[in-house]
Protein backbone atom coordinates (compact mmCIF):
# COMPACT_ATOMS: atom_id res chain seq x y z
CA UNK A 1 0.00 0.00 0.00
CA UNK A 2 1.70 3.12 -1.04
CA UNK A 3 0.40 5.98 1.00
CA UNK A 4 -0.86 9.20 -0.26
CA UNK A 5 1.10 11.69 1.98
CA UNK A 6 -0.79 15.29 2.53
CA UNK A 7 1.59 18.24 3.96
CA UNK A 8 -1.04 21.09 5.30
CA UNK A 9 -0.07 21.29 8.53
CA UNK A 10 2.52 22.94 10.38
CA UNK A 11 2.00 21.25 14.05
CA UNK A 12 0.83 17.88 15.06
CA UNK A 13 -2.52 16.74 13.92
CA UNK A 14 -5.27 15.68 16.35
CA UNK A 15 -8.06 14.21 14.92
CA UNK A 16 -9.13 12.96 11.01
CA UNK A 17 -12.66 12.68 9.56
CA UNK A 18 -14.03 11.00 6.68
CA UNK A 19 -17.21 12.02 5.41
CA UNK A 20 -20.27 10.06 4.97
CA UNK A 21 -19.34 8.91 1.22
CA UNK A 22 -15.64 8.73 1.83
CA UNK A 23 -15.04 11.45 -1.01
CA UNK A 24 -13.65 13.96 1.45
CA UNK A 25 -11.19 13.88 4.62
CA UNK A 26 -10.98 16.58 6.99
CA UNK A 27 -8.64 17.25 9.43
CA UNK A 28 -7.23 19.50 12.66
CA UNK A 29 -4.28 20.51 13.97
CA UNK A 30 -2.82 22.28 16.87
CA UNK A 31 -1.78 24.98 14.20
CA UNK A 32 -5.36 26.24 14.18
CA UNK A 33 -6.42 25.38 10.54
CA UNK A 34 -8.67 22.56 9.56
CA UNK A 35 -8.40 21.09 6.41
CA UNK A 36 -10.24 19.40 3.26
CA UNK A 37 -9.17 16.89 1.19
CA UNK A 38 -10.24 14.54 -1.78
CA UNK A 39 -9.27 11.63 -0.33
CA UNK A 40 -8.53 9.29 -3.67
CA UNK A 41 -5.77 11.43 -4.68
CA UNK A 42 -4.47 13.81 -1.77
CA UNK A 43 -5.61 17.02 -3.77
CA UNK A 44 -6.13 19.86 -0.69
CA UNK A 45 -9.64 21.50 -1.43
CA UNK A 46 -9.46 24.43 0.78
CA UNK A 47 -9.38 25.31 4.45
CA UNK A 48 -11.65 26.77 7.19
CA UNK A 49 -10.37 29.60 9.21
CA UNK A 50 -11.13 31.75 12.05
CA UNK A 51 -9.81 29.22 15.64
CA UNK A 52 -8.04 31.37 17.65
CA UNK A 53 -6.36 28.21 19.28
CA UNK A 54 -5.27 24.43 18.36
CA UNK A 55 -7.98 22.76 17.06
CA UNK A 56 -8.94 19.83 19.25
CA UNK A 57 -11.60 18.11 16.89
CA UNK A 58 -13.81 17.80 13.98
CA UNK A 59 -17.06 15.47 12.80
CA UNK A 60 -18.84 16.15 9.54
CA UNK A 61 -22.58 15.89 9.45
CA UNK A 62 -24.60 12.68 7.87
CA UNK A 63 -25.44 14.37 4.89
CA UNK A 64 -22.00 16.36 4.30
CA UNK A 65 -23.56 19.79 4.84
CA UNK A 66 -22.28 20.88 8.01
CA UNK A 67 -18.87 20.47 9.66
CA UNK A 68 -18.42 20.86 13.38
CA UNK A 69 -14.89 21.66 15.51
CA UNK A 70 -13.90 22.15 18.87
CA UNK A 71 -10.97 24.53 19.60
CA UNK A 72 -8.85 25.15 22.69
CA UNK A 73 -10.04 28.91 22.05
CA UNK A 74 -13.22 27.38 24.02
CA UNK A 75 -15.21 27.72 21.25
CA UNK A 76 -17.72 24.86 18.76
CA UNK A 77 -17.66 26.36 15.32
CA UNK A 78 -20.13 25.40 12.53
CA UNK A 79 -19.05 25.48 9.10
CA UNK A 80 -20.88 25.44 5.77
CA UNK A 81 -18.95 22.56 4.00
CA UNK A 82 -19.71 24.21 0.59
CA UNK A 83 -18.81 27.84 0.68
CA UNK A 84 -16.27 27.68 4.41
CA UNK A 85 -18.21 30.03 5.70
CA UNK A 86 -18.45 29.75 9.51
CA UNK A 87 -22.17 29.71 10.21
CA UNK A 88 -22.44 29.84 14.02
CA UNK A 89 -20.05 30.08 17.37
CA UNK A 90 -21.08 28.57 20.20
CA UNK A 91 -18.54 29.90 23.48
CA UNK A 92 -17.47 27.70 26.73
CA UNK A 93 -15.92 28.11 29.85
CA UNK A 94 -13.27 25.75 28.72
CA UNK A 95 -11.61 24.13 25.76
CA UNK A 96 -13.60 21.94 23.78
CA UNK A 97 -11.80 18.70 23.46
CA UNK A 98 -14.24 16.03 20.93
CA UNK A 99 -17.72 17.58 18.51
CA UNK A 100 -19.75 14.00 17.39
CA UNK A 101 -22.68 14.49 15.19
CA UNK A 102 -25.48 12.46 15.94
CA UNK A 103 -26.64 9.17 13.43
CA UNK A 104 -28.94 11.52 11.79
CA UNK A 105 -27.03 14.74 12.25
CA UNK A 106 -30.12 16.55 14.38
CA UNK A 107 -27.90 16.98 17.72
CA UNK A 108 -24.13 17.56 17.94
CA UNK A 109 -22.32 16.92 21.22
CA UNK A 110 -19.52 19.02 22.83
CA UNK A 111 -16.89 17.78 25.39
CA UNK A 112 -15.66 20.27 27.28
CA UNK A 113 -12.47 20.34 29.35
CA UNK A 114 -12.12 20.30 32.96
CA UNK A 115 -10.09 23.75 34.02
CA UNK A 116 -10.20 26.80 36.24
CA UNK A 117 -12.78 26.08 38.47
CA UNK A 118 -15.18 24.88 35.52
CA UNK A 119 -15.93 20.84 35.79
CA UNK A 120 -15.73 19.14 32.38
CA UNK A 121 -18.88 18.61 30.68
CA UNK A 122 -20.73 17.25 27.27
CA UNK A 123 -23.58 20.00 25.67
CA UNK A 124 -25.87 18.50 23.25
CA UNK A 125 -26.23 21.26 20.57
CA UNK A 126 -29.43 20.92 18.32
CA UNK A 127 -28.54 21.21 14.92
CA UNK A 128 -30.83 23.55 12.18
CA UNK A 129 -30.47 22.40 8.06
CA UNK A 130 -32.93 24.79 6.86
CA UNK A 131 -32.45 27.35 4.23
CA UNK A 132 -30.62 29.48 6.18
CA UNK A 133 -27.71 27.47 7.90
CA UNK A 134 -27.17 30.32 10.32
CA UNK A 135 -30.21 30.58 12.24
CA UNK A 136 -28.70 27.67 15.16
CA UNK A 137 -29.66 27.16 18.51
CA UNK A 138 -28.04 30.00 21.11
CA UNK A 139 -27.78 27.54 24.17
CA UNK A 140 -27.02 23.76 24.28
CA UNK A 141 -30.51 21.96 24.88
CA UNK A 142 -28.82 19.74 27.64
CA UNK A 143 -25.67 20.02 29.51
CA UNK A 144 -24.36 16.43 31.48
CA UNK A 145 -21.97 17.67 34.15
CA UNK A 146 -18.82 15.15 34.79
CA UNK A 147 -18.22 15.29 38.59
CA UNK A 148 -16.11 12.63 39.40
CA UNK A 149 -13.92 12.48 36.49
CA UNK A 150 -13.68 14.69 33.17
CA UNK A 151 -15.30 12.64 29.92
CA UNK A 152 -12.19 12.79 27.37
CA UNK A 153 -14.12 12.06 24.68
CA UNK A 154 -17.77 11.11 23.56
CA UNK A 155 -19.81 9.95 20.91
CA UNK A 156 -23.77 8.38 20.16
CA UNK A 157 -24.68 5.04 20.18
CA UNK A 158 -27.47 3.17 17.98
CA UNK A 159 -30.54 5.10 17.23
CA UNK A 160 -28.82 7.85 19.77
CA UNK A 161 -30.23 5.73 22.72
CA UNK A 162 -27.17 7.04 24.60
CA UNK A 163 -24.06 9.07 24.83
CA UNK A 164 -21.24 6.95 25.21
CA UNK A 165 -18.09 8.95 27.01
CA UNK A 166 -14.75 7.77 28.27
CA UNK A 167 -13.14 9.34 31.03
CA UNK A 168 -10.04 10.34 32.57
CA UNK A 169 -9.89 7.87 35.01
CA UNK A 170 -10.02 5.10 32.59
CA UNK A 171 -13.93 4.41 33.01
CA UNK A 172 -16.80 4.70 30.12
CA UNK A 173 -20.33 5.93 30.81
CA UNK A 174 -23.54 5.27 29.42
CA UNK A 175 -25.76 8.55 29.38
CA UNK A 176 -29.40 9.11 28.89
CA UNK A 177 -29.29 12.01 25.70
CA UNK A 178 -33.06 13.42 26.48
CA UNK A 179 -32.40 13.62 30.50
CA UNK A 180 -28.66 14.13 30.45
CA UNK A 181 -29.05 11.18 33.45
CA UNK A 182 -26.00 8.37 33.99
CA UNK A 183 -27.53 4.43 33.07
CA UNK A 184 -23.91 2.76 33.57
CA UNK A 185 -20.42 3.85 34.67
CA UNK A 186 -18.00 0.41 34.49
CA UNK A 187 -14.40 0.88 35.02
CA UNK A 188 -12.82 -0.18 31.19
CA UNK A 189 -9.25 0.42 31.67
CA UNK A 190 -6.78 0.74 34.50
CA UNK A 191 -7.66 3.49 36.83
CA UNK A 192 -6.25 6.90 36.16
CA UNK A 193 -5.33 5.70 32.26
CA UNK A 194 -7.12 8.25 30.49
CA UNK A 195 -9.35 6.88 27.45
CA UNK A 196 -7.97 8.96 24.43
CA UNK A 197 -10.42 7.92 21.86
CA UNK A 198 -14.00 6.70 21.21
CA UNK A 199 -15.02 5.46 17.69
CA UNK A 200 -18.09 3.45 16.91
CA UNK A 201 -18.63 0.12 15.09
CA UNK A 202 -20.45 1.61 11.77
CA UNK A 203 -23.65 -0.28 13.26
CA UNK A 204 -23.13 1.54 15.99
CA UNK A 205 -23.93 -1.81 18.66
CA UNK A 206 -20.19 -1.57 19.24
CA UNK A 207 -16.71 0.88 19.62
CA UNK A 208 -13.40 0.59 20.35
CA UNK A 209 -11.52 2.40 23.37
CA UNK A 210 -7.79 3.20 23.31
CA UNK A 211 -5.83 3.96 26.40
CA UNK A 212 -2.58 5.25 27.98
CA UNK A 213 -2.75 1.94 29.37
CA UNK A 214 -1.24 0.50 26.25
CA UNK A 215 -4.39 -1.27 25.40
CA UNK A 216 -7.87 -1.10 23.26
CA UNK A 217 -10.99 -2.58 24.10
CA UNK A 218 -14.13 -3.90 21.95
CA UNK A 219 -16.97 -2.76 23.97
CA UNK A 220 -20.63 -3.09 23.09
CA UNK A 221 -23.34 0.19 23.34
CA UNK A 222 -25.88 -1.63 25.02
CA UNK A 223 -24.15 -3.12 28.06
CA UNK A 224 -20.69 -1.85 28.29
CA UNK A 225 -19.47 -5.48 28.05
CA UNK A 226 -15.82 -6.20 26.93
CA UNK A 227 -15.96 -7.70 24.00
CA UNK A 228 -12.27 -8.31 23.28
CA UNK A 229 -9.16 -6.44 24.52
CA UNK A 230 -5.97 -5.59 22.32
CA UNK A 231 -2.95 -5.41 24.34
CA UNK A 232 0.09 -3.62 22.85
CA UNK A 233 4.15 -2.75 23.90
CA UNK A 234 2.76 1.50 23.87
CA UNK A 235 0.55 4.22 25.11
CA UNK A 236 -2.48 3.63 22.74
CA UNK A 237 -3.73 7.71 21.27
CA UNK A 238 -6.34 6.06 18.69
CA UNK A 239 -8.61 2.86 17.60
CA UNK A 240 -10.37 2.03 14.63
CA UNK A 241 -12.82 -0.90 13.61
CA UNK A 242 -13.09 -1.55 9.75
CA UNK A 243 -16.44 -1.71 8.12
CA UNK A 244 -15.04 -4.88 5.81
CA UNK A 245 -12.46 -7.23 7.40
CA UNK A 246 -12.37 -8.33 10.80
CA UNK A 247 -9.27 -5.67 12.01
CA UNK A 248 -9.21 -3.29 14.16
CA UNK A 249 -6.53 -0.59 13.27
CA UNK A 250 -4.43 1.11 16.52
CA UNK A 251 -2.08 3.96 16.99
CA UNK A 252 0.00 5.94 19.25
CA UNK A 253 3.88 5.79 20.68
CA UNK A 254 5.58 7.22 23.16
CA UNK A 255 5.23 11.00 24.05
CA UNK A 256 7.96 13.17 22.84
CA UNK A 257 9.96 13.95 25.69
CA UNK A 258 10.11 9.93 26.65
CA UNK A 259 10.91 9.44 22.79
CA UNK A 260 14.74 7.67 21.98
CA UNK A 261 16.29 7.69 19.07
CA UNK A 262 15.33 3.86 18.66
CA UNK A 263 11.92 4.42 19.59
CA UNK A 264 10.93 4.81 15.58
CA UNK A 265 12.73 1.15 14.91
CA UNK A 266 11.48 -0.56 17.17
CA UNK A 267 8.21 0.47 16.10
CA UNK A 268 6.51 2.33 17.94
CA UNK A 269 5.20 4.09 15.40
CA UNK A 270 3.48 2.23 13.30
CA UNK A 271 -0.56 1.48 12.58
CA UNK A 272 -1.16 -1.70 13.98
CA UNK A 273 -3.44 -4.33 12.59
CA UNK A 274 -5.46 -6.53 14.93
CA UNK A 275 -7.84 -9.38 13.96
CA UNK A 276 -11.19 -8.38 16.05
CA UNK A 277 -12.41 -11.32 16.99
CA UNK A 278 -9.03 -13.75 17.16
CA UNK A 279 -7.77 -11.11 19.08
CA UNK A 280 -3.92 -11.30 17.53
CA UNK A 281 -1.88 -8.72 15.72
CA UNK A 282 -1.93 -9.51 12.19
CA UNK A 283 0.41 -6.41 10.54
CA UNK A 284 1.96 -3.18 10.79
CA UNK A 285 1.95 0.06 8.77
CA UNK A 286 4.70 2.18 8.62
CA UNK A 287 5.74 5.70 7.95
CA UNK A 288 4.99 8.53 10.32
CA UNK A 289 8.41 10.07 11.85
CA UNK A 290 6.28 10.31 15.83
CA UNK A 291 3.43 9.01 17.79
CA UNK A 292 0.16 8.52 16.06
CA UNK A 293 -2.93 10.95 17.29
CA UNK A 294 -5.64 9.93 15.18
CA UNK A 295 -6.79 7.05 12.60
CA UNK A 296 -10.07 7.06 10.86
CA UNK A 297 -11.38 4.18 8.83
CA UNK A 298 -12.91 4.90 4.80
CA UNK A 299 -17.03 4.49 5.68
CA UNK A 300 -16.07 1.33 2.82
CA UNK A 301 -13.57 0.10 4.00
CA UNK A 302 -11.20 0.87 1.03
CA UNK A 303 -8.88 2.93 3.13
CA UNK A 304 -7.15 4.18 6.00
CA UNK A 305 -5.69 7.62 7.48
CA UNK A 306 -3.87 8.26 9.70
CA UNK A 307 -2.61 11.78 11.20
CA UNK A 308 0.83 11.87 13.48
CA UNK A 309 2.63 14.16 16.11
CA UNK A 310 5.09 15.06 12.78
CA UNK A 311 2.26 17.07 11.43
CA UNK A 312 1.77 14.84 8.56
CA UNK A 313 -1.83 13.11 7.40
CA UNK A 314 -1.12 9.54 5.65
CA UNK A 315 -3.68 7.89 3.47
CA UNK A 316 -3.46 4.10 2.41
CA UNK A 317 -5.73 3.08 -0.48
CA UNK A 318 -5.87 -1.22 0.71
CA UNK A 319 -5.03 -3.04 -2.39
CA UNK A 320 -6.22 -6.59 -3.67
CA UNK A 321 -3.80 -8.49 -0.90
CA UNK A 322 -5.68 -7.15 1.85
CA UNK A 323 -9.15 -8.20 0.76
CA UNK A 324 -7.67 -11.46 -0.15
CA UNK A 325 -6.31 -12.08 3.43
CA UNK A 326 -8.06 -14.97 5.02
CA UNK A 327 -6.81 -15.43 8.97
CA UNK A 328 -6.36 -19.82 9.53
CA UNK A 329 -9.54 -19.54 11.72
CA UNK A 330 -11.44 -17.72 9.33
CA UNK A 331 -10.20 -20.33 6.45
CA UNK A 332 -10.93 -23.56 8.27
CA UNK A 333 -14.75 -21.87 8.75
CA UNK A 334 -14.79 -21.60 5.18
CA UNK A 335 -13.46 -25.08 4.96
CA UNK A 336 -16.63 -26.24 7.27
CA UNK A 337 -18.89 -24.37 5.50
CA UNK A 338 -17.78 -26.48 2.14
CA UNK A 339 -17.33 -29.72 3.75
CA UNK A 340 -21.34 -29.11 5.14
Amino acid sequence: MRPILLSGHERSLTQIKFNSDGDLLFSTSKDKIVCAWWSANGERLGTYSGHQGAVWTVDVSPNTTLLATGSADNTVRLWNIKTGECVKVWDFPTAVKRVAFSPDGSRLLAVTEKRMGFLGTIAVLDINYGENLNEQAAEPSLVITCEDSKATVAQWSFLAKYILAGHEDGSVSQYDPKTGEIVENIQIHEFDSAITDLQMSPDRLSFITASKDKSAKLISSRNLAILKTYTTDTPLNTASITPKKNFVILGGGQAAMDVTTTSARQGKFEARFWHSIVGEEVGRVKGHFGPLNTIDVHPAGTAYASGGEDGYVRVHHFDKSYFDFLYEVEREHLREQARK
